[in-house]
């Protein structure tokens, strides 16, 4: 299972590959471009090198220092997830494992921690996963088809994604909700 440090490590060196460039001659461009706010070095990186969105952002993050030192390194840093899957809701942590051993043997996505919850991505995001509230989890799906389940909710549009699904637990998560969401695995691609 891949974890969110070892998604970032992908990342970056993906972003190594993609550049020509590695991590420390990419802070090095970083600190000559003169810019200072995060938009305007993401969209640098975006415009100077190419990258997309998603990982002109990461590096962004990383050259300013927010997102933690060079892969493999040990900066100490506590489990993103131990902030997400706390109090409360620490036994949700439980459908969190569980979607990502489902979803792992599908092949290579990046783990984006936010505050509340977690971003699956590959080229675009393809889900969304964290606690809803003390008691069920949310897994947020992005995909444009047609889903029809009573369990898999579409959502307003508008929003982030266009179907949601309540886990109350690790067997919630069944052959009925891993198939939409395999679908929007792939169609992010």
């Amino acid at each position: 299972m891949s974890t969110p440090e070892q998604a970032l490590a992908t990342q970056l060196r993906n972003i190594e590959g993609k550049t020509g460039k590695d991590l420390a001659a990419l802070r090095a461009a970083v600190a000559g471009s003169g810019k200072t706010k995060h938009g305007e070095v993401r969209a640098w990186l975006m415009e100077t090198y190419g990258l997309g969105y998603g990982d002109a952002n990461t590096l962004t993050h990383f050259t300013s220092g927010s997102k933690g030192t060079a892969p493999g390194a040990d900066d100490g840093a506590a489990d993103p997830l131990a902030d997400i899957y706390t109090g409360k809701k620490a036994h949700l942590r439980s459908v969190h494992d569980a979607v990502m051993a489902a979803i792992q043997p599908w092949g290579d996505f990046e783990v984006a921690p936010k505050k509340a919850y977690v971003a699956l991505r590959r080229k675009k995001q393809f889900a969304m996963l964290g606690p809803k509230t003390a008691d069920r989890a949310e897994l947020g799906i992005n995909l444009k088809d047609d889903v029809a389940s009573e369990r898999i909710v579409a959502q307003k549009p508008g929003g982030m994604c266009q179907y949601a699904v309540a886990l109350m637990g690790p067997d919630d998560l069944d052959a009925e909700v891993l198939s939409v969401l395999r679908r929007a695995y792939d169609a992010a691609g």
